[in-house]
């Protein structure tokens, strides 16, 4: 399964599309963009805690959707209205504080449904801390579709 956009062309479209997660504060970077799978990083920041001094499940899960997200645009190109439509995540282990790496792999892409697992690890050892598999719709390309 062969990318039809860059890291670069994802970071640029994501800027514009997705200021919130991608701006200067948002903390996510694009990292690679493969064959049926890309890699995404998050420097988890004081904002991205809670009690207790380990990442927040919402940080968790805000990586692991827009990761698929990210695969799935890198694959299709920048159909900006693709939505989840259902989401499984698991949360193994307490991540601390730092850089998280999420690797999202394609399952199944449709002509309206995409299927990606994420597996979201510290970037230090690589210890799967979040599992998520995450289901998209994606909107016809024309009208009557």
């Amino acid at each position: 399964m062969q990318p039809v956009m860059s890291a670069e062309e994802m970071r640029r479209f994501l800027q514009d599309e997705f200021p919130q997660v991608m701006g200067p504060d948002g903390g996510f970077f694009v990292e690679a963009v493969e064959d049926g799978a890309i890699v995404m990083k998050l420097a988890a920041a004081e904002r991205h805690l809670r009690p207790g001094g380990t990442v927040s499940g919402p940080t968790l899960f805000t990586l692991a959707d827009v990761s698929a997200y990210v695969a799935i645009l890198a694959h299709i190109g920048p159909v900006a209205l693709a939505v989840t439509t259902n989401m499984s995540i698991n949360f193994l282990l307490k991540p601390p504080p730092g850089t998280l790496v999420a690797t999202a792999k394609i399952l199944k892409l449709g002509k309206r449904l995409a299927v990606v697992e994420v597996a979201i690890a510290g970037d230090g050892d690589g210890t799967t801390v979040c599992h998520a598999v995450a289901t998209y719709s994606i909107p016809p390309s024309s009208p009557g579709a």
